[in-house]
């Protein structure tokens, strides 16, 4: 991995904390890698692992009852599994917030991974979570302030999407 990618991750660490963002919920994957090592490392970080994205739903709402707030760190491919819990969010009108490294798109060479991949805004915006696209390290900052902003102030539900592009693609 390179330096640069390293330390967009880093600010990004930084900013959810700055944010009182105590609680990480994750599914491992690599392209969270540094963001769930950081979370792990903080003592003032909660970091769940998850046995399933769909779980990091209903502790982001707990989170938000109890005073809180939550991050759900996630694989495009684990959206496909929050579909239904995420009705809860739009429901009760919880903000909610996650982060999304994609897959299915630039650079990937998994035939598997371009369904999911491919329906990730659809599926998100018909349940109402809002997404966000990230490209390249300069629109980092700016989007993940923006998504707290509409997510903690405004209390709305959003996905920041993670590039390929910006994480890279996997080879294989």
């Amino acid at each position: 991995m390179n330096t640069s990618n390293i330390n967009w991750q880093n600010k990004l660490f930084q900013i959810l904390k700055k944010e009182k963002i105590t609680i990480f919920t994750y599914v491992p994957d690599a392209g969270h890698k540094i963001l769930i090592d950081n979370a792990i490392k903080d003592n003032s970080i909660n970091a769940i692992a998850l046995t399933s994205e769909q779980e990091g739903i209903g502790i982001a709402a707990g989170a938000y009852l109890g005073g809180s707030k939550a991050v759900l760190l996630m694989q495009s491919s684990g959206v496909g599994n929050c579909i239904n819990q995420l009705s809860l969010i739009k429901h009760g009108q919880f903000p909610f917030l996650t982060i999304i490294t994609m897959r299915g798109e630039y650079g990937e060479g998994n035939p598997w991974q371009y369904a999911m991949g491919e329906a990730v805004i659809p599926s998100l915006n018909s349940i109402g979570v809002q997404c966000l696209r990230i490209n390249n390290e300069d629109e980092v900052e700016s989007n993940i302030e923006a998504a707290l902003t509409m997510v903690f102030k405004a209390e709305r539900s959003v996905a920041v999407l993670l590039s390929q592009k910006l994480i890279g693609a996997k080879s294989f």
